[in-house]
């Protein structure tokens, strides 16, 4: 399904803490729940079958 870019960046422009699975912004050095520092930028494409 084709999304349209702003529906894209307001989507994917987050990162997910490795530790808790917490959004957080994507300017975000630490998770805003468990202070981790393990974040990574939110997967744009389904790791499914």
């Amino acid at each position: 399904m084709a999304r349209f870019p702003e529906a894209e960046a307001r989507l994917f422009s987050k990162k997910i803490c490795m530790r808790c699975n917490a959004r957080n912004s994507v300017r975000a050095v630490r998770c805003r729940k468990c202070n981790s520092s393990e974040l990574r930028a939110k997967a744009r494409e389904s790791r499914g079958k």
